[in-house]
């Protein structure tokens, strides 16, 4: 199993942003959308602030493979769950990383329906 190396995850995980393109299904890239990104442990995560129904998350699913830039690292991934076990850490990651930013912003990626559009980068 690929895991993300220690410098990527130090790398990638105080990035303010994450630039993350799906594949499509011929393999082509779409075009890249910026995002937040949090660590929790040793794995990354995002969120769809418009939950299941964000055009760039309905892009993972239909291959459920990418390519992500943040920190000065480029990596090929694949996009998996993160489990409903893991959520309340994710939502602690989003505060205080981006505690600063207003209430209403930070808001976004922690009401129901962006937890449900919550996706692991697997590194490939």
């Amino acid at each position: 199993m690929v895991t993300w190396t220690s410098d990527e995850l130090d790398r990638i995980g105080p990035a303010d942003e994450l630039d993350l393109a799906s594949l499509r299904h011929d393999g082509s890239r779409r075009d890249a959308v910026t995002m937040w990104v949090v660590r929790v442990g040793d794995e990354l995560y995002v969120r769809s602030v418009k939950g299941s129904d964000g055009p760039w998350y309905r892009g993972t699913r239909s291959r459920g493979e990418g390519h992500v830039r943040a920190g000065g690292v480029e990596r090929d991934v694949a996009f998996g769950a993160a489990g409903e076990d893991v959520a309340d850490r994710i939502d602690a990651a989003y505060r205080a990383k981006y505690g600063g930013y207003p209430a209403s912003v930070l808001g976004s990626v922690l009401t129901p329906r962006a937890r449900a559009a919550t996706i692991r980068l697997v590194p490939r």
